[in-house]
């Protein structure tokens, strides 16, 4: 069902973001402790995002990504590439495929238009028949763009095309609201930054944050055992930049 981090603070090495912590995401790859489904690892590749620019600001920047199929601690470029690409943003996400769906890179969070980077932990209940009536006013040439058959590159192309007209906290509200209703039962952590925010909702799935020493961290699980963690309630959609973090409900 994958695992996911958000980062926000002074610019730091991409690949020190994966591999920080006691509990990083690397070792969530293979030893995650709240999944809250039947899967037992994260496996099925992974991919990180950030926004060029080292002691800049990182808004208004197009996003940048790396995904690969192999496990996040198989990738050399973890540990010998991406420490020295250094970015004030980050997010990056480490898949454990749903059965059926395709096992490739293009499949992997995150997924990047320009500014934006998107990352679902999940599963589409009922898909793809529960994604017809959401994606209806999504151009057909989109839909043919798809980059991988599953729901979470789906997803994508929803919130992208809705995040033309509305904004990032209405366009993740509107697909669960709509998936409360075609897709009941989904898991749907979904991850949105643009450089500077973080938008994130907790659905059925763990989400925790850290605020402090000017940085923002949104996670599927905490990295260490800083006290500092705090659980998000079930339900509920997180909007954070480095200084201010809010969490409502949805």
């Amino acid at each position: 069902m994958c695992r996911h981090l958000g980062y926000l603070g002074p610019a730091v090495g991409v690949g020190d973001i994966l591999t920080r912590g006691s509990h990083s995401l690397v070792v969530q790859s293979w030893a995650p402790t709240d999944m809250r489904c039947s899967a037992v690892a994260n496996a099925d590749g992974f991919g990180v995002a950030w926004w060029p620019g080292s002691d800049d600001v990182a808004g208004g920047k197009d996003a940048t990504s790396h995904r690969s199929v192999a496990p996040i601690w198989s990738d050399p470029s973890v540990t010998d590439v991406l420490p020295h690409i250094r970015s004030q943003a980050v997010l990056g996400a480490i898949r454990s495929a749903t059965t059926g769906m395709p096992i490739t890179h293009t499949a992997c969070a995150p997924f990047v238009d320009g500014g934006w980077a998107f990352s679902h932990n999940g599963v589409v209940a009922d898909w793809p028949a529960s994604l017809a009536t959401p994606a209806e006013a999504v151009p057909v040439t989109d839909l043919l763009r798809l980059p991988a058959a599953t729901d979470s590159a789906a997803l994508w192309l929803i919130v992208k095309h809705l995040l033309r007209s509305q904004s990032p906290a209405e366009v993740l509200r509107r697909v669960i609201a709509d998936l409360d209703i075609s897709g009941p039962g989904s898991r749907l952590n979904l991850m949105l930054c643009d450089g500077t925010t973080i938008w994130a909702t907790a659905v059925h799935h763990s989400l925790s944050t850290l605020i402090g020493d000017g940085e923002v961290l949104v996670a599927s699980e905490p990295l260490d055992d800083d006290p500092r963690w705090t659980p998000v309630p079930d339900r509920s959609i997180v909007t954070a930049t480095r200084s201010v973090l809010t969490v409502e409900s949805l």
